[in-house]
This record gives C-alpha cells, structure tokens and sequence, in this order.
C-alpha cells in the first residue's frame, strides 16, 4: 500500500454529525488513536438542521416526568417496532448526556428559576425538549466540535469514503479520497463507526443537505452488515412548499410546540378529525379545550397538532389530496395568530429569518405554507443495544445511520439525544474493542485495487450516461412511487425502474480530471443512492401493512404478526435478500410501563 496515503488508527468514526464528534469523543477519551473523516466541512453536519430540541426526562417544566414515561412515549411513537432495549437506554441515559453538553459549554434557554428550559413536541407526553431557541443543533454541533478539537482528536475534512475494508471477517481499514484532489487514502483501523446520517438525497423533495447519501448504510451492506427495517422513512409534515428553489426546507416542529396551528384552505384546524384511537383519551378534541392546554395547562389533553408526525403528514397529505390545501400544494402553519411579534421572534429567530430571507413571508404577521418532506430513515444499521456493534466484528454504527431505536417512527426530538448516548456507547465500544487487539488486520490489496479501479471507471468512457440525470430521474423514481401513501403495483413499477437506473449507473461518464470534479463525486453518490433506495423499496413491498412512516394504500391497516418482526436486508454474492425476523422479547416489568409508565 505503498503508493497510497495511509494514516494508521485505533477508531476511525466516519461522518461528523453529532453521532460521530460524540463518539469520537469518547474513543479518545479511552485512549484510543481516534480519527474523524468527515465528507464535508466540520461543523457542516446535517445535525445543525435539527432545530427543536433534545428530548430528555430532566422534569424542569413537568416534575412528573421520567424515563419511564419517556420510554412509553417512544415506543408508541414507535408503533412497539422498537428495539425495547435500545429505547430503555435511551431514555434512562438521555438526561445525563443533556447535562454533560451543558458541562461542555452548551448554552440552553433557561426557566425563571435559571434550569435548562424545555418545549412540548409531537408524541411526548410532558415538555421535556431541552433546546436554544429553534437552533438547538447547531449550539450542540458547536459544543461537541470545540471539546473534539479540544481532545486533540485528528479530523480528516472534505474526504468520503467509498469502501470498508475487510480482513478475515473484521475491519481493517477505510478506503476514501480527498474531495480536493480526487487521490486516494487509506485509513487503517482496528475499528470504525459509521455515523454518516441518512438517504434524503433519493428523494426530490427532502430537507437533507446535499451530503445525505446513505454512505453509512451502504458502506455496512456492502461490508457483510445486516440492514432493518428500510421500509420506515419518516416525511416530516412541515417542510417549505414554496418558493421552489427550497421546497423541502425544514419548518421545525418547535412552530406547534410553541402554538403554531394547522389550518386548511377553509381556516379549518383540520388535525381534529384524525386523531388515532391509541391517542384519543390523552388528545383534545376540541379547539376550546387544546387552546386551554396551551395558555393555561388547565385541560390536561394536548392539541392534536402534536401529534406524532406520520400522523400529522398522512393527514396533511389527505387534505391535500382532498382539495383543501394551499395554493402551492400544502396546508398552512399559523402562528402569527396565536402569538405575539416579539414571543414568535424570540422563540423562533430562524424560522423567522428563514421565511422572510426566502419566501418574503413575515411569520409574524401571516401564516406560512407548509408539507410533508423527506426527512430520516428510521431503518439502518442492525445493531446490539448496548455497544452499538453491528453483525461485522470491529464495525460500529450510531445516529440515524443505526437502525432499531425508533421502531416504525421517530418522535421528534429523540434524534438528537439518540445521537449523544448512542454515539457515546458506539465510541466505548470500539476503543474497547480496538485497544483489545494487539493490531489491525493487513490490508487485502486486492479489495483497494478493485474499489479504486470501480471509482476511476467514469473517466474511462468514451460515451455514457450523465450523472445528474440519473439522479434526477431516481428521485422523480421515489417521489413518485415509494412515497408516503404506496400501493404493491407502483412499488413493482418502482424496482423495475431502479433495475434501469442500476444499469445506466454502470455507464455513467464523467468530464475532465480528478481535482474539484462534482459530477465525479455523485457518479460515486450514485452507489449508495441506488442500493439504498432498492432496500427501501424491497422492504416496502415485502411488508404488507401500514405502520408508522409506511403506510400501504393496499394494506390499509396494522398486522399484529408483522408488528413482531423485523425485516432484515443482507448482501451476500452481489445479490440482496431480505427475510423477517422476530423481535427480542420484552421483559415484563417494561411492558408493564407501556400500559402504566409511572
């Protein structure tokens, strides 16, 4: 490996998100040679979307919160699809991680009494989002970067890995190359974490940065790793609908946290007439009454317009379709009705500078136009609950990269304390199991030359296929036919279609040379594009219910049998196979807080 730049590791993490600087922290911290390789810039993440807040028990604003209540709100945001195990840690660990970010130096809005404050979100019985205004994720991305900078950790910037390298069954190292340069390097490693984010970027309509590509997953697949439950892919239900140029953009869930209220064409706050039987005893059905729960407390039910988000996008997508929606094919999101300037702009300054930069809509004063966007993929990698180890040895996955914790749906808020404990247990895990071995495995020679002859094929042809196209064409693919509502004929429509697109993938062609080349870079997007969005479609076919993020038109209600299996994607010999395995048996005393979490 000579000719190759090569840098030697412990653990490297890849993807630079909260997930990732999380765990690298704590790989450095147990004294593991730590490396962070980030596809774009640090501090660019993804996670500096995420707005609203992290959901964690402190019981500042509800003294009767708890893990446990916590637990129950996230397994039936889940639809019970969760991985039980995950969902307890999660819960039970979600606080301490709060606090150590504030230790850190993150700075939360604060109650009278100077505790971090915390907002009401979709799913949560209790306000228990700790946040900074409605830029919660940026202040994290900021807290985490400066004490990973702080540990000495080594980033790697601008470079994306194309390929895991394995040895005898175990991670030996990481194939990537410099974004800059387009030349090679190798990192070789007793561990790695995946911690890349998601696969937005198969959509046409998404609030995910040009970054989110499925590396993370499609790097495990690729590497013998198992996948779950692909078919889960959450539409948030309040991403921008106009102007075009940012369709998609992200609307947080902080606007109803904060009393925003949906509307249809007719001024009707529609979501009364869909609230879910499972919700309905906690759920107001009134506007007299949610009005009463938002200004006074004096109703103990919440506003249906905080209900967990597949909820709320399937109805705004019904509404929709039933001709009640606004001009630009959305609802509306009303907030400058129910408070104040200075209480909107205060609580909401980027949703306030984002509508008026970009739409020339004062949210202060009129209401905004909004729909459901792709938004994260509750499906990933299969890992243990404890360590994050996925079925490769040495292979570690956290963040929306690992699947499992969220079950069917994600309640809002829960992403960002996801990322903290799990990234935290994925980062103590592999620099245990790094620091275990006396060293890496060799690098097979052969496995570099094949992916880096693979990713030099598009400068090779003389004619092909263009990159752009193909992608445009695979997220009008999606859109279209593995959408929110899907039906048996269009996803078999949509396999045949990708079938297509694989095959123009393999002819793709690419202008000029190496340095600075974007049409290069997604010729090699394209993989994992493609192999993750043939996941997600054979999953969605393969479960024939509707459940959380999947709703069949066909298959219209809940299947008892198929809410105790999880489907399980793996690669072996070039070819996908995908089978249905049963969930890990809840122990009693958990179910027991299911039905009563105090």
């Amino acid at each position: 490996m000579a000719e190759y730049e090569t840098h030697d590791l412990d653990v490297v993490v890849i993807g630079a998100g909260g997930a990732g600087l999380r765990a690298a922290i704590e790989a450095s911290a147990q004294g593991a040679r730590t490396g962070l390789v980030c596809k774009s810039l640090l501090g660019k993440a993804h996670t500096v979307m995420a707005e609203g807040g992290i959901a964690a028990s402190l019981g500042n604003v509800y003294p009767d919160d708890n893990w446990k209540v916590h637990f129950r709100d996230t397994m039936r945001g889940g639809k019970f699809l969760n991985n039980w195990r995950m969902a307890q840690i999660h819960a039970q660990e979600s606080p301490e991680r709060v606090l150590e970010l504030e230790e850190w130096g993150a700075l939360f809005d604060r109650t009278p009494d100077g505790r971090i404050l915390q907002r009401d979100f979709g799913g949560h019985r209790f306000a228990r989002l700790a946040h900074v205004g409605d830029r919660t994720g940026l202040e994290m991305i900021r807290t985490l970067q400066h004490h990973s900078v702080h540990q000495g950790i080594e980033v790697f910037m601008e470079c994306t890995i194309t390929r895991l390298l394995i040895t005898d069954g175990h991670v030996a190292g990481a194939l990537g190359y410099w974004r800059e340069s387009g030349r090679f390097v190798i990192f070789r490693c007793k561990a790695a974490i995946l911690a890349t984010g998601g696969v937005g970027k198969a959509y046409k309509v998404t609030t995910n940065s040009w970054e989110g590509t499925g590396d993370g997953h499609a790097l495990a697949l690729w590497a013998g790793a198992d996948l779950i439950d692909m078919e889960f892919l959450q539409f948030h239900p309040t991403g921008m609908v106009w102007p075009p140029s940012v369709r998609g953009l992200l609307v947080t869930e902080s606007v109803r946290g904060d009393g925003g209220a949906l509307r249809n064409s007719e001024g009707r706050r529609f979501m009364f007439d869909y609230i879910p039987e499972l919700y309905r005893a906690e759920t107001a059905d009134t506007e007299e009454e949610a009005d009463r729960w938002y200004t006074d407390r004096t109703s103990a039910r919440r506003t249906p317009d905080l209900l967990p988000r597949d909820e709320v996008a399937r109805a705004i997508n019904t509404e929709v379709k039933a001709g009640r929606g606004s001009p630009h094919g959305g609802v509306f999101l009303d907030i400058a009705s129910r408070r104040d300037p200075d209480y909107i702009k205060r609580r909401l300054p980027s949703m306030y500078h984002q509508f008026k930069e970009l739409a020339d809509v004062d949210i202060t004063a009129e209401p905004m136009e909004i729909g459901p966007t792709c938004h994260y993929f509750m499906g990933g990698v299969r890992v243990e609950a404890d360590t994050a180890a996925s079925t490769v040895p040495g292979l570690y996955a956290a963040g929306e990269t690992a699947g499992g914790m969220h079950g069917a749906n994600r309640l809002g808020g829960n992403s960002l304390s996801d990322l903290l404990v799990f990234g935290r247990r994925a980062g103590l895990a592999a620099a245990q199991h790094a620091l275990g071995r006396p060293r890496a495995a060799e690098i097979d020679a052969a496995q570099v030359e094949a992916a880096t002859t693979h990713a030099l094929a598009p400068f090779g042809r003389e004619e092909g296929e263009n990159p752009y196209a193909i992608q445009q064409d695979l997220q009008d693919c999606m859109q279209r036919l593995v959408g929110i509502i899907r039906r048996e004929d269009e996803l078999k429509e949509a396999q045949q279609e990708l079938a297509a697109l694989k095959e123009r993938a393999k002819r793709v062609k690419v202008e000029g040379h190496r340095q600075y080349n974007p049409g290069w870079h997604l010729a090699l997007d394209l993989d994992a594009l493609l192999t993750l969005s043939e996941c997600l479609t054979m999953g969605a076919l393969q479960r024939t219910e509707s459940r959380g993020g999947h709703t069949r038109d066909d298959y219209p209600k809940a299947d008892d049998e198929l809410g105790k299996v999880n489907m399980v994607i793996r690669r072996r010999e070039d070819e996908l196979s995908i089978e249905a395995e049963p969930l890990s048996q809840m122990p009693d005393d958990l179910k027991a807080l299911l039905e009563d979490p105090h």
